[in-house]
């Protein structure tokens, strides 16, 4: 199987996951930003963000839906927190465009992607895009069990997104932490993004291809926390934007 068949596979599992599993939507809800602030920068909180990435490293399916939120949007209140924050080792990434767009790959190409993959992970814990990768190689692999506990992460993860929203307006637009998870969030969920367009005060509208099974345009994400955590991070980014 090849990574773009791969991924169109783990579209439909995961669309499953992600859309189906209203209940389980509508337990999380949108995340309450301020409690999760606090509860993972608290030390003696359950949701501890190392706590938190501790479990979210180990090779089990232990972490509960409402962990996986709070890790998830945790991501936002941590001191290296950069939603524009460069992967690192662009030289290895470059490296791996012309593997990324074989059909076939051997083993070899197969341990650089897994081992690009850790290194951006290691990184950023939630980087969609690498997760997908890690979780091909495991299964190219033959390395079953381990394709399935990180499939399980990943699936997760994209519940998360989807019980903060419906996406279908700004009042109940989706949150994400990364600019890319628009698109990766979309993707993963069996749709195709094509477009994206900044409305204020602070949402992005991804435009996604429209068809048999999607008739929506396209999808909102509110992208307010990100923004006033980059200035916080950058504050002379922000008096030029209100100087321009």
């Amino acid at each position: 199987m090849n990574l773009r068949s791969f991924i169109s596979a783990i579209a439909i599992a995961a669309s499953v996951a992600v859309f189906a599993k209203s209940g389980a939507r509508a337990e999380l809800g949108r995340p309450d930003l301020d409690a999760i602030a606090r509860e993972t920068t608290d030390e003696n909180s359950k949701y501890y963000y190392p706590r938190l990435l501790k479990q979210f490293n180990a090779n089990d399916t232990t972490m509960t839906a409402e962990e996986f939120q709070y890790f998830y949007y945790g991501t936002f209140f941590q001191e290296d927190y950069d939603p524009y924050r460069e992967a690192p080792n662009p030289a290895l990434l470059q490296e791996l465009q012309p593997i990324y767009a074989k059909s076939k790959r051997t083993r070899s190409e197969r341990i650089k992607m897994l081992d690009y993959a850790l290194q951006v992970l290691d990184d950023n814990p939630v980087d969609l895009r690498q997760l997908t990768n890690r979780i091909f190689v495991y299964e190219q692999n033959g390395k079953l069990d381990l394709a399935r506990i990180w499939q399980y992460k990943l699936n997760h993860l994209l519940l998360v997104i989807a019980a903060s929203g419906k996406g279908t307006d700004p009042e109940n637009a989706f949150i994400v932490v990364y600019p890319q998870h628009e698109y990766d969030f979309l993707n993963l969920s069996g749709k195709t993004a094509q477009s994206q367009r900044f409305e204020p005060p602070h949402y992005d509208f991804i435009a996604v291809e429209k068809n048999s099974k999607n008739a929506q345009e396209g999808y909102y994400f509110d992208i307010a926390e990100m923004l006033r955590q980059y200035f916080i991070k950058h504050p002379s980014e922000l008096e030029n934007a209100k100087t321009n």
